[in-house]
This record gives structure tokens, C-alpha cells and sequence, in this order.
């Protein structure tokens, strides 16, 4: 008794059939995308998953979890590789992006006892809060792909390099009436020692004075 030919009656519009034929002649797009659009496209000529695994060289299981795909999901759908259980998720632009900014941001800020960021703090934090802001795929994130995301942007927070600035518009000013007070002091101290050495009494109107300034606002 002969077999009979599977087949699922596949509906597909002309916008999707558009696009798959232009997928279908790519050669940019990714390999899986062009071989699942062509396999869609023989199927709509040929309904039958032996005679499309036959004409492309598949194994007929391929074609038919790519049209049954198509079916529940849609022609486009049916395109892009399924998840495979296990597989952390891919991590998104956004999301790297959110993961870099956090970075430059003070762990102090967000409530931790730490001066710094470690990676596995920021892979704890971002696990934690990341699908609340929108990024999904950080609810597994490990410490190594934070290591990945932080390295690709040149980004160390484990390496906080610290510096004074100056704020004060009058800061020379104030620096150079300091350093002019120093050197009176010098002056009047060398002429104190040298009046001493040469058994003289030292002027009375001379006094040596010691102070701490504060300059640094």
C-alpha cells in the first residue's frame, strides 16, 4: 500500500511572499533564514515535505517543523532560530547599554555598602532589577558576559581613579597671598639666625609666626 503525501495547507500573503523571495535570493541575511524561506517557497509549489527535503537535500523532519512553524506562528516567524532550552537568551543593545550605564554609576548610589562596582555585584544587580527596566534577557546574566559587555566599551569600575579639582574661582589669589606669607616667614627667620650668629639682638619688631592655612575649597 502506497504512502500517502503529508502536507499542511500553508496560507502565506503577498506582502510575506514578498519578502520571503527577497530573503530567499539574499546573501546577507543569515543562512538558516535564507534556507527556512526557500524551504517555504518549494513548499508553496510542491505541497509535500518529502518532495521539498528531496529537491533541497533536508531531511523531511526539517521541512515539516518549518511549515507547521509557519503555520501557527507565520510565514516571517517561522524564519528566526527557536531559543533552545537552556541557551541564555541573547543579550540586546538596550541592554548592554543599560548594563554600561549602571556601570558608570556609584554602587553607593543604588544602596550597597561597596565603594566600587565588582562584575559579580553588577551581574547580581542586573539579574535582579534588569527585567523590571524593560530587559528581559538579563534575568540570567552572567558574571563572565558582564566582564564580555564592560571590556567591548573599555569600561573598568573596578578601577576608580581619584583627583582634585578646582572649584575655586580664587584660588590663585588665595594661594599666592599664602605662599607670600611663607616667604616673609623665611626672610625674617634667616635674618633672626643671622643677627643670633652675629651676637646681635634681634629687631623687636620681629616675630616668627606658625599657622596651618586652608586653601582647598
Amino acid at each position: 500500500m502506497a504512502t500517502s503525501r503529508s502536507s499542511i495547507k500553508l496560507t502565506i500573503n503577498k506582502v510575506d511572499l514578498a519578502q520571503l523571495e527577497s530573503i530567499a535570493r539574499s546573501r546577507t541575511e543569515p543562512a538558516g533564514r535564507v534556507e527556512r524561506s526557500r524551504i517555504l517557497l518549494a513548499y508553496r509549489q510542491d505541497p509535500s515535505f518529502y518532495a521539498v527535503a528531496r529537491t533541497m537535500g533536508l531531511h523531511a523532519q526539517t521541512v515539516q517543523r518549518c511549515i507547521e512553524r509557519a503555520k501557527a506562528e507565520g510565514a516571517l516567524a517561522a524564519l528566526d532560530e527557536r531559543a533552545r532550552p537552556g541557551k541564555e537568551p541573547t543579550i540586546t543593545v538596550e541592554a548592554k547599554t543599560w548594563v554600561v550605564a549602571l556601570a558608570c554609576r556609584k554602587a553607593k548610589e543604588l544602596g550597597y555598602p561597596h565603594e566600587v562596582w565588582t562584575t559579580q555585584l553588577l551581574a547580581d544587580h542586573a539579574r535582579e532589577h534588569g527585567p523590571a527596566a524593560g530587559h528581559s534577557c538579563l534575568s540570567r546574566l552572567a558574571q563572565g558576559t558582564v566582564c564580555k559587555i564592560l571590556d567591548a566599551q573599555e569600561v573598568k569600575p573596578h578601577k576608580v581613579r581619584y583627583y582634585l579639582e578646582r572649584r575655586d574661582p580664587k584660588f590663585k589669589a588665595k594661594m599666592a597671598q599664602v605662599l607670600c606669607v611663607y616667604r616673609k616667614v623665611s626672610v625674617l627667620k634667616k635674618a633672626a639666625a643671622a643677627a643670633i650668629k652675629k651676637h646681635k639682638k634681634p629687631s623687636d619688631a620681629m616675630a616668627v609666626i606658625s599657622y596651618d592655612v586652608e586653601v582647598w575649597t
